[in-house]
């Protein structure tokens, strides 16, 4: 097999000692192998596990004053904490799960799990179903935690996308047959994410859709063609919505009297925030813009909290972790087409996508590179469903990965 998306198999590598690699039409499968060991990827779990530890810490950090916020009055200064505390418990005990179930069983299920989160996006709607918070209605309340449906729709969407493209392999240069149905299931998914409103959810869910499909290997005049109709389609939102228009100018002159105690509000002490953390930070406990300042510090804008008490060098840290996860999990998507597991690889790069795509946008906002939006920096940011289906995502990557393994060492996934 040539590869899909213009890539080829790597050649092993000198130094490899003890390691037989299965040879195929002359060429040793290797391709970007992530660890020499087999079994899990355990430095890839090191890293999730260190983001989501350094982000329990920040999250009580952020949040340790919010009871004295009227709003938030009758919460205990660890109410935060103990709630993000159990959401990771759950992910976890799901996650595990999840690398027990096969590849294959996820690739059958993807219709049901698809239907299922298009099912959860329209209830949500529904009034006195969904919960609504700010104007926005996002969340099924379930006790333990509320839930949000739009991050089922990134599991759902990575998997089907994935599904789809290995189904319409020989129809790659065929516009509506191989692109059609795709763009109109995106385009259903997004009418309803952008009636809660969650216009941040949209553009991650539609990265991870075009990402797939051009790393599928659609014709390149079409991938083109999709991104214009997507550019346009965002460039028509802007245009004809006031309140994000708003936003756009906001984001553009943030220091402007009619914006910095407005629309700019967040961005303005985002600014401030980071620009107080100066090379090493005020030490932990000690960002001033938590209190009460900065809204939304412990969902949105940790990454403003970590860089005032952490400083220039622990938002560089959480940069890097960010790249080298993105990385890997592609990495790992590669080798499994090279083994020609197309959906599993296609799955893993749609994963890797969501995780690095959905962080970028959230460093941008936060350090004003890029528009405000609503969404949160993976595995840090407080948000229980969010934990949640990050680590499951994370955890059929890894199963990807133990079952590239078992095919390099001759066996069967």
């Amino acid at each position: 097999m040539n590869g899909i998306g213009g890539w080829n198999p790597f050649r092993p590598k000198s130094g490899d000692e003890g390691f037989t690699l299965p040879v195929r039409d002359g060429i040793h499968i290797r391709d970007s192998r992530p660890t020499r060991a087999y079994g899990y990827d355990l430095l890839l779990v090191w890293v999730v596990v260190c983001l989501m530890a350094l982000g329990l810490v920040m999250v009580y950090s952020a949040s340790i004053a919010l009871p004295d916020n009227p709003r938030f009055a009758r919460y205990a200064s660890t109410h935060f904490l103990s709630r993000h505390l159990l959401a990771i418990g759950i992910a976890l005990c799901v996650a595990l799960a999840a690398t027990q179930v096969p590849v294959k069983f996820w690739e059958r299920i993807t219709p049901w799990l698809m239907l299922g989160a298009l099912v959860l996006l329209v209830i949500v709607l529904i009034p006195g179903v969904g919960k609504g918070v700010n104007g926005a209605r996002r969340w099924l309340p379930l006790g333990v935690m509320n839930f949000q449906p739009s991050e089922l729709a990134k599991f759902a969407i990575a998997l089907y996308a994935a599904s789809y493209m290995t189904r319409k392999m020989d129809l790659r240069e065929q516009f509506w047959k191989s692109v059609g149905p795709m763009l109109a299931t995106l385009g259903v998914m997004g009418l309803l994410l952008l009636a809660e409103p969650d216009m941040g959810a949209f553009m991650v869910i539609a990265a991870i859709a075009i990402g797939v499909l051009f790393l599928g290997g659609v014709n390149g005049r079409m991938f083109s063609l999709v991104l214009l109709v997507l550019v346009g389609a965002f460039v028509l939102m802007i245009t004809f919505s006031e309140f994000r228009r708003e936003r756009i100018f906001a984001y553009l002159n943030p220091w402007d009297e009619k914006y910095a105690a407005g629309k700019a509000y967040q961005l303005t002490h985002s600014l401030i925030a980071f620009g107080r953390g100066e090379w090493f930070g005020q030490g932990l406990g000690g960002s001033v813009e938590k209190l009460h300042y900065l809204p939304e510090a412990h969902t949105d804008f940790l990454l403003a909290v970590i860089g005032e008490e952490w400083g220039l060098l622990g938002v560089g840290v959480v940069i890097l972790a960010f790249f080298w996860l993105t990385r890997r999990v592609i990495l790992i998507g590669r080798q499994a087409i090279a083994l020609d597991r197309v959906f599993a690889g296609l799955y893993a790069q749609g994963v890797g996508i969501w995780m690095g795509g959905q962080a970028f946008i959230n460093i941008g906002v936060n350090l004003g590179a890029l528009p405000t939006k609503g969404l949160t920096l993976p595995l840090l940011s407080f948000g229980g469903s969010a934990i949640l289906m990050n680590l499951i995502a994370l955890a059929v990557v890894l199963r990807v990965d133990l079952e590239n393994r078992e095919l390099m060492r001759g066996g069967r996934a």
